[in-house]
């Protein structure tokens, strides 16, 4: 059975002040729950988070990658750069960073290579717009959007998470009804499972407003193997209520 994972994605948010106490109060309340945690911060606190969880079973990750290894791409920072701060998750292909960005289902599936490369477990991201679902096309996105990351990485496909988030229900409050996410989830479990003899390996997680109302009704669903927290993760209260409801 697939251990359940939590993962916080902090968004640009944190200082040194709140990071600090955020992870103090996180950590000393995980001894008693039996599920895997991480925080995907942004990258100026990935050292400061490497100090503060070295001792405690929180991992950490970042939030996004280069697709290229190293040379002259100003701002840009490389997988092999990530792991010298022993970074053991990164964010790939986030909503905010296809809208926003404009990533491709090509680059994405490029920056899975990379982060794979170095030994860095990406949490691939996949997930469809309201208009999308509105006209019946979220299988065709969701399944576009993962098939380019296997096409690239069908050797290793088995070494990524893969996290659902419908971008209609980010940060706006509204969350798919357990139904509705199940039914991606596994349809997206088949593709894997087509895609892999060691499919049962990968963690689907959900990620479209996970909070500590609704994280126990959705993890309950069979194909939903665990949580990319947004606003939630940013609260110890809530983000350990769902880290709880993981853990039962």
């Amino acid at each position: 059975m697939r251990a359940k994972l939590i993962a916080g994605n902090w968004k640009m948010n944190g200082s040194l002040a709140a990071n600090q106490d955020l992870l103090l109060a996180i950590g000393k309340a995980l001894g008693t729950h039996h599920c895997k945690v991480a925080v995907c911060v942004p990258s100026l606190y990935l050292a400061q988070v490497q100090n503060l969880c070295a001792a405690s079973p929180i991992v950490w990750g970042a939030q996004d990658l280069s697709c290229h290894e190293s040379g002259a791409y100003t701002g840009e920072i490389s997988a092999t750069m990530l792991r010298d701060f022993g970074v053991r998750y990164v964010l790939v292909g986030h909503s905010e960073r296809r809208h926003y960005h404009g990533e491709t289902n090509e680059l994405v599936a490029n920056k899975t290579h990379r982060a794979l490369s170095a030994g860095i477990t990406p949490i691939v991201c996949v997930g469809e717009t309201l208009a999308q679902r509105e006209a019946g096309l979220t299988a065709d996105v969701v399944k576009r959007q993962l098939a380019a990351v296997i096409h690239a990485n069908g050797h290793c496909i088995s070494e990524i998470v893969v996290a659902y988030e419908p971008v209609w229900a980010i940060g706006t409050g509204k969350t798919a009804s357990p139904a509705q996410a199940q039914e991606v989830h596994a349809m997206l479990r088949q593709q894997l499972s087509a895609a892999s003899t060691q499919s049962d390996r990968i963690s689907i997680l959900y990620g479209g407003s996970m909070n500590a109302a609704n994280a126990a009704s959705l993890l309950w669903q069979p194909d939903i193997d665990g949580g990319l927290v947004g606003g939630a993760s940013l609260k110890a209260t809530d983000f350990l209520s769902i880290v709880a409801a993981a853990s039962q």
